[in-house]
């Protein structure tokens, strides 16, 4: 007997059934492509996602404090439309810029993949069922993670999961931007998708970024 299909009630009432506490928001975002990985590769993406470090800013001097505080009063304005409460709102962007520079990553970038791949709705879920705000395809779960794929509605954890995956990327495609958000995407060579990133993160740019 040919199994039958999931409608879009029986995935909101099982994404209910894992606790989430809101139902997932649907998007029309791509997936990343599983693809082979080294075991060194493996490995050290696994160590990247597995350490536990708070998402709390460290700074060496003050005058970097200062401009981290006037990125996030600035960030902070822009998202209130998108996230009204003052406190999620924060907690939201302290994470975004710990996990960007843990990773190495341009923040201004991605603040734009966030945008672009869930409108910063925590419970987004894709139609090839990637998750949160940075649209995560559960098997990292199983190649990087604890194989847990419910933890990706996690704030931190996804945005971890989703700044690792990106800087590999990166790493994989020569520090070339464009072609490493369409891996990210699943659209590796088209422009559709890297040049809405690129759109998207100009709504977040600041000279303290």
């Amino acid at each position: 007997m040919k199994p039958r299909a999931w409608s879009r009630r029986d995935c909101l009432m099982g994404a209910a059934s894992l606790g989430l506490g809101t139902l997932p928001t649907w998007t029309h975002a791509g997936g990343q492509v599983e693809e082979p990985l080294a075991d060194s590769v493996r490995g050290a993406l696994s160590a990247a996602i597995a350490n536990s470090a708070p998402p709390v800013p460290e700074f060496t001097d003050l005058e970097k404090r200062l401009a981290y505080l006037r990125w996030l009063g600035a960030s902070s304005g822009r998202l209130q439309r998108r996230k009204a409460d003052f406190q999620t709102r924060i907690e939201f962007l302290q994470t975004v810029w710990y996990e960007a520079r843990r990773a190495g990553l341009d923040i201004t970038m991605v603040m734009g993949l966030v945008q672009v791949e869930s409108a910063f709705r925590k419970f987004a879920i894709s139609r090839v069922g990637a998750r949160g705000y940075m649209q995560i395809m559960p098997f990292w779960s199983r190649l990087i993670g604890d194989g847990d794929p419910s933890r990706l509605f996690n704030m931190q954890t996804n945005l971890r999961f989703g700044c690792v995956i990106l800087r590999h990327y990166l790493d994989r495609e020569r520090g070339d931007t464009f072609m490493a958000l369409g891996r990210y995407n699943g659209s590796r060579g088209r422009a559709e998708y890297p040049n809405a990133v690129y759109a998207a993160a100009k709504n977040w740019a600041h000279p303290d970024a």
